[in-house]
């Protein structure tokens, strides 16, 4: 059997379907899952142990059997918690066959053979009596089905099926209780996520200025949340307006409905400002009483030096449809809408109370705009970065005449309105899909006409073609040649940062359109590379051996099967500003792209070797492309600067940035230890647009 999977070509910047071995697409579900992260996570493992086993001692003390019911079992954890603390019998549901064979193969090595029955089913799909999967229904239900929303991954439609068909009633839930937090803040940082801020530029003829059209201010975007570790957010970039509240919380051992409702709070703020952000997370409690519990309260709210690092669970950013004016002590409300698996927020001013009880409509957000389909919200981030905009003005001035015809290529780029406003005669923008044709249409002409704003009416000057770079013709082009070819370059398909350098197979496809002496901006681009050790990220690709005292082998093994699946391993995209990390050598440009020349048959690569100047552990190595727009003007979308002696890195805020974990982790503990340098072999084969990628430590 051969299965389908999606994968960005990065010639022709297009997804493209490849028939892969069956096996493949969950050894991609393994290597990339979160269970070595979950496993390594310490306080989540103790507490649930903590929770079972006082769970386990109440059923005891009532002088009934202890049945288990653990739904999404994975590696079978908790059950063999359960088993371990004198249950007679446990159920361990997983649905995902892989991983419910490891879970066979974890419980038998750890002697729980004759306690523990692994049910390779959905939860929905289980039978309960003498012929079923289960013999009876079970009085202790635990479960770990939440993700940083809580309820993203169906939690309240698997427990609402649970006690009515698997539990009995009035039995003990392992987590008891759940509890969603949110708190106020007005931040133009995480604000600039979500909306586009006009942009001024300093043109010879005076100012102008990039406005977004009325349709995009007022669309409350994509309900999806935004879920980061904000424990990496500076204070400094949010301000705090109202106090911690409650919002909802859900008591697992009772009956759980599903169905879409509201959940309202009086909030009072404690400063004037914007409210734009509502920052939620969550706790829950392993036992009735609290005493057993797991918080991802960030820094400023949770004041304990002993703090757990997790990436399964994190924190969420949510976007208010508007931003709304506060006052310090004037009541407003806040309302949170969810349905089975999402929840969004809107903010009212407290009026009468009878105006108040009127209906809330629960109707989930909707992007009428369709710039939040085609921008995610790094996106929206960097286009919105005035910084990195400058860096394309002063480059497009210098190249830049007033007979310069000029074609940009990058998915729904403001580039094409700043080469017009510079001065060329005229610009052509080629757009890869109908919607950032849509989003381009509606960023040249916006229908807001004031005072303040003239609007951006450019369909004259500016036209956006929609066909693929080899399918261009001179009659797209009106029979002109092209004299600039320009490009952030930003393409959407893109996950890992070579994948931008579709830009220059789209140069090489559209050659024929270009004038002999052609400017290309960006001229050229390189790929950097350095070593790094990472506070925490390495944990979720270091095996766990055992976990709670538990033989979780098998599980290091299945992922480490899954990892070396591919010939080669590949790197992986993460946005490292959320993931700290010092630098071990100095960062090294390993290979170069001019693209003022075509793409050439023949591959790239490029071998070396960089030294480790500081003592640390040799987790992996971190690449990241530049872009060189013109003579000493660049753009990067990695490394900006190493803060301090100690090695620690900034990372461009709206890039992932790509790592390629080592599969051994060698210590130096000091530079006269080995390994002092780490060699590497880089191959970027122009068939493909992939790079492939070897390192050793000396």
């Amino acid at each position: 059997m051969k299965t389908f999977c999606g994968r960005a070509n990065p010639t022709t910047g297009a997804m493209e379907w490849l028939e892969e071995d069956e096996n493949y697409d969950y050894h991609q579900e393994i290597a990339r899952s979160r269970y070595a992260d979950m496993l390594h996570d310490k306080d989540r493992n103790t507490k649930y142990y903590q929770g079972i086993r006082a769970a386990v001692s109440r059923v005891k003390e009532r002088g009934e059997k202890a049945i288990v019911l653990d739904i999404g079992t994975g590696t079978g954890l908790l059950s063999m918690m359960a088993a371990s603390a004198g249950a007679d019998f446990c159920y361990a549901i997983e649905v995902f066959k892989p991983m419910a064979n490891a879970a066979v193969k974890i419980v038998e090595k750890n002697g729980f053979r004759d306690k523990i029955k692994v049910i390779n089913k959905h939860s929905t799909e289980v039978t309960v009596g003498p012929d079923g999967d289960m013999q009876c229904r079970a009085n202790i239900l635990v479960t770990e089905l939440f993700d940083t929303e809580l309820i993203g991954e169906g939690a309240l439609p698997t427990y609402e099926h649970a006690h009515k068909y698997l539990v009995q009633e009035g039995c003990e839930a392992v987590p008891h209780r759940a509890t969603v937090y949110v708190q106020l803040v007005e931040s133009k940082r995480m604000w600039s996520w979500n909306k586009l801020f006009p942009v001024h530029v300093e043109a010879e003829d005076g100012e102008k200025m990039i406005v977004s059209p009325s349709e995009m201010e007022n669309c409350p975007g994509v309900p999806s949340v935004c879920d980061i570790q904000l424990n990496q957010m500076p204070s400094s970039d949010f301000t705090i307006l109202s106090d911690v509240v409650t919002m909802f919380s859900v008591d697992f051992s009772k009956p759980v409905r599903s169905a879409s409702t509201y959940y309202r709070v009086q909030l009072e703020p404690i400063k004037s400002g914007k409210a734009q952000i509502v920052l939620s997370w969550w706790d829950i409690d392993m036992d009735p009483s609290g005493m057993i519990s797991c918080t991802m309260a960030p820094y400023w709210v949770k004041s304990t030096s002993a703090f757990q690092w997790r990436d399964h669970w994190m924190q969420c950013v949510y976007f208010l449809p508007n931003e709304e004016p506060v006052l310090q002590g004037e009541k407003v409300y806040l309302t949170a809408c969810r349905d089975q698996y999402s929840v969004w927020y809107k903010l009212e001013k407290a009026r009468g109370e009878e105006e108040n009880k009127a209906d809330v409509h629960v109707e989930s957000p909707v992007c009428r705009c369709q710039a939040h389909l085609l921008w995610n919200r790094p996106r929206f981030g960097e286009l919105n970065d005035q910084n990195r905009t400058q860096q394309y003005v002063k480059s497009l001035m210098k190249v830049l005449k007033t007979d310069s015809v000029c074609l940009c290529i990058s998915d729904g780029s403001l580039l094409p309105v700043l080469a017009h406003y510079l001065g060329a005669k005229q610009v052509f923008t080629l757009e890869n899909s109908a919607l950032s044709c849509s989003v381009m249409e509606k960023c040249m002409h916006p229908a807001r006409i004031d005072l303040y704003y003239p609007a951006n009416h450019l369909e004259d000057k500016i036209k956006i073609i929609e066909a693929r770079p080899e399918l261009l013709t001179s009659s797209h082009l009106e029979d002109k040649k092209i004299s600039v070819l320009v490009g952030e370059p930003f393409f959407t398909t893109s996950l890992l940062p070579w994948h931008n350098l579709y830009f220059w197979y789209a140069r090489t496809a559209v050659t024929s359109h270009l004038t002999s002496n052609v400017t290309v901006l960006p001229q050229s681009a390189s790929l950097h590379m350095m070593i790094v050790e990472f506070q925490d990220l390495w944990r979720i690709r270091s095996p766990c051996g055992t976990c709670e005292g538990f033989d979780v082998q098998t599980m290091d093994d299945m992922i480490n099967n899954s990892l070396n699946f591919r010939e080669s391993k590949e790197a992986e995209p993460h946005p490292l500003w959320e993931y700290p990390c010092k630098s071990l050598s100095d960062p090294q440009k390993v290979l170069t792209f001019d693209f003022r020349k075509t793409v050439p048959q023949h591959c790239l690569s490029t071998e070396g070797s960089v030294n480790l100047l500081r003592k640390g552990k040799s987790h992996g190595a971190v690449l990241w492309m530049e872009y060189h727009l013109a003579a000493d003007i660049s753009v990067n979308t990695g490394l900006m600067q190493i803060s301090n002696e100690k090695g620690n890195c900034e990372w461009n805020p709206h890039c992932k940035q790509a790592v390629y974990f080592f599969s051994s982790v060698i210590e130096s503990e000091t530079l006269s230890d080995l390994p002092s340098a780490v060699t590497y072999a880089i191959n970027f084969d122009t068939k493909t647009g992939e790079i492939a990628m070897d390192f050793k430590l000396l």
